[in-house]
């Protein structure tokens, strides 16, 4: 059984940077494709990026494109998301979970194996 636990969140001011860390345990992170959600009280959990399990293949959403950039290191079983130009609105709980297939439009429901999140605020 795969684990996923999320690191790195934190406080910090708008235009700030951080860098999340997904790290895996169990051989069966192999071949699985991986992404990070976020979520803030009374909202849907919602796509942020995710990562093919070879690497040169990710999606972002549109909110972030040009922001975050996801990437993996497979060697040591993370997956990373460095964020910057922080803004309020990137405030949330962040997830990430593993996919057997990696869709042109990433979804909750394709996901498995969640870990029980880092939690970001960004404050203006």
């Amino acid at each position: 059984q795969v684990q996923l636990v999320e690191s790195g969140g934190g406080l910090v001011q708008v235009g700030g940077s951080l860098r999340l860390s997904c790290s895996a345990s169990g051989r069966t992170f192999f071949g699985w494709h991986t992404g990070w959600f976020r979520q803030s009280p009374g909202k849907e959990r919602d796509f942020v990026a995710a990562v093919s399990w070879s690497g040169p293949t990710s999606r972002y959403a549109d909110s972030v494109k040009g922001r975050f950039t996801i990437s993996r290191d497979n060697a040591k079983t993370t997956v990373y998301i460095q964020m910057t130009n922080l803004k309020p609105e990137d405030t949330g709980l962040y997830y990430c979970a593993k996919a057997p297939l990696l869709m042109a439009t990433p979804r909750a429901e394709d996901f498995r194996s969640w870990g029980s999140g880092t939690q970001v605020t960004v404050s203006s």
